[in-house]
């Protein structure tokens, strides 16, 4: 495994540098060398009941500000908003995925030590080398990651190699197979040092704001551990 004892420092999204955009169903933004908070879940932590509540609250949001409901299904859209609609629809939209997250559905077997444990075995494996960790949380049913990527690979091609490696040790453990992460995780470029600071604490708090119990996540921080 690479010597990351070296601390790195984190850096801000600098808006005067190139950045790479892709779409699916989900925006995405990667800037090289710019800290990263990502979310990444297991492909049953939000079932179709769940993410239609999901949507109901958001419609009932935009309908009470008469404003166009088909924003609810298209985020990559949300450009078409006024500033301060758009800042207070984004707020909405991912503290309420967070809280259902959160809720703990699906069979949450990351809540299992030793499949939580393989998941950080694949964050680790490159800290330092293709990436710098800041800190991780392992949910029951999700992951919270705060990275910044070296420019020799893209976000994209981590994140694959994270989902692929950890999904094959937890099927090969359960003596199952098929889909275990959902495909496409969510990913936000830091803004400023008060959000990363702000996203650190959120990482570090969200056990206890889910009340779970020790031992029923994994945490990990570069601060802590050096």
């Amino acid at each position: 495994m690479p010597d990351s004892s070296q601390t790195p420092v984190f850096h801000p999204f600098d808006p005067n540098v190139d950045v790479e955009r892709s779409s699916r169903h989900l925006p995405h933004w990667f800037q090289p060398g710019v800290a990263v908070f990502i979310t990444f879940r297991t492909a049953d932590s939000l079932p179709k009941k769940v993410l239609e509540l999901w949507h109901r609250e958001l419609l009932d949001w935009l309908r009470r500000r008469d404003l166009p409901t088909e924003l609810a299904f298209a985020p990559e859209r949300l450009d078409e908003l006024d500033q301060a609609h758009r800042n207070e629809f984004q707020k909405l939209r991912k503290q309420s995925w967070q809280r259902y997250l959160d809720d703990c559905h699906g069979a949450c077997v990351l809540k299992q030590s030793e499949f939580a444990e393989e998941v950080a075995r694949s964050l680790r494996h490159f800290d330092g080398e293709r990436y710098d960790l800041d800190s991780f949380v392992i949910m029951p049913n999700h992951v919270h990651v705060l990275a910044q990527f070296r420019p020799s690979i893209t976000m994209r091609q981590q994140l694959t190699s994270w989902l692929r490696f950890s999904a094959t040790q937890i099927n090969r453990r359960l003596g199952t197979s098929g889909v275990f992460w959902q495909s496409e995780p969510f990913d936000h470029l830091v803004r400023s040092a008060e959000q990363f600071e702000y996203l650190r604490r959120y990482i570090a708090e969200n056990p206890r704001k889910a009340k779970l119990k020790a031992g029923e996540f994994l945490y990990w921080s570069r601060e802590v551990r050096e």
